[in-house]
């Protein structure tokens, strides 16, 4: 199974998010998933391709051309596909993958996950959608959801499409048993 993996492009973050994430990239490539990402060479995304890369594991990378510039893609990637705009690369990552794990990130990846999170509310796909809750970061995400929800701007149910996990064992074992709706 390919899975799409959003997250940071950040260099300057502590460690334990970099370990963490290329251990999740290592055990995806090691039971055989494929990853589907934004191509970035530092930052989680990279941590997660050198992870999935060291199991010889499949890596799609997607990026506009705007990114492509000596240092900035992650270059042992299995194909690349490049894209004219952003909308572009967020369509691909998400038609090029059956689900979704999201990593620590900053605004592009919350756009990202909620994007995907809105299309799964409107019945437009059926994927099971993680955040990898690394260090407790998406706590705060998560208690914007159920205040979003107290408060009646979204249905209760929403709150179901998506799971917050901190060990990648548990994530990949969610996916590979989850079984949707079939909208």
């Amino acid at each position: 199974m390919n899975i799409c993996i959003y997250g940071a492009s950040s260099a300057k973050l502590d460690p334990v998010y970099y370990e963490k994430t290329e251990t999740l990239g290592k055990m995806m490539g090691a039971r055989g998933h494929g990853l589907v990402f934004g191509g970035g060479k530092e930052g989680l995304m990279g941590a997660a391709a050198r992870g999935a890369a060291s199991e010889h594991g499949y890596i799609l990378g997607i990026a506009p051309t705007f990114f492509d510039r000596p240092g900035v893609l992650y270059e042992n990637c299995s194909e690349f596909i490049f894209t004219e705009t952003m909308r572009e690369r967020t369509q691909l990552l998400e038609e090029r993958s059956e689900a979704t794990i999201v990593v620590p990130g900053g605004i592009g990846t919350y756009e990202e996950f909620f994007e995907i999170l809105t299309l799964k509310s409107l019945r437009r796909l059926d994927r099971p959608i993680v955040l990898y809750n690394i260090r407790g970061y998406y706590d705060i995400v998560r208690e914007l959801l159920r205040h979003t929800a107290e408060e009646e701007f979204m249905d209760r149910e929403n709150l179901k499409l998506c799971e917050f996990m901190d060990d990648p064992g548990e994530i990949l074992d969610y996916i590979e048993h989850w079984r949707g709706e079939n909208i």
